[in-house]
């Protein structure tokens, strides 16, 4: 909730993929198609829910993961805050597209050429160090 991407090293999850732009990517991670009631939970109230993937409900605070725009298309979840998640430690890190390089809420972002790169050196155990 500090709006800062978190220091350390985490593992990483599935790749959400949009299949209605975008044709499954190569990599070795479990690709998701991306659905329209798909969202991830960032509402401190709902504990069970905080930083997860769920079916979207107007009550609970979300992420929006079928968006208007292009962030989306491809995201990868860092598992910050992940297993045991802490309401307000922090929700929705996610690797996904820019095109301009604007600050994030905490994620970070690569341009789609990039992030198919990285796509294809990226394995199911493969971590990421943030510092």
């Amino acid at each position: 909730g500090d709006k800062k991407t978190p220091k350390g090293t985490f593992e990483i999850e599935n790749l959400y993929f949009r299949q209605d732009r975008k044709q499954k990517p190569s990599t070795l991670l479990n690709c998701v198609k991306i659905k329209k009631n798909m969202g991830w939970c960032h509402d401190i109230n709902f504990p069970k829910k905080y930083n997860k993937l769920f079916k979207i409900n107007k009550r609970i605070k979300h992420e929006k993961l079928k968006r208007k725009d292009h962030k989306y298309d491809l995201l990868i979840p860092i598992k910050y805050n992940f297993k045991k998640p802490i309401p307000s430690k922090g929700s929705c890190i996610f690797i996904h597209l820019t095109k301009d390089y604007k600050p994030t809420a905490g994620c970070f972002c690569l341009k789609k050429k990039d992030f198919l790169i990285m796509l294809k050196l990226l394995k199911k155990n493969s971590k990421i160090k943030i510092f």
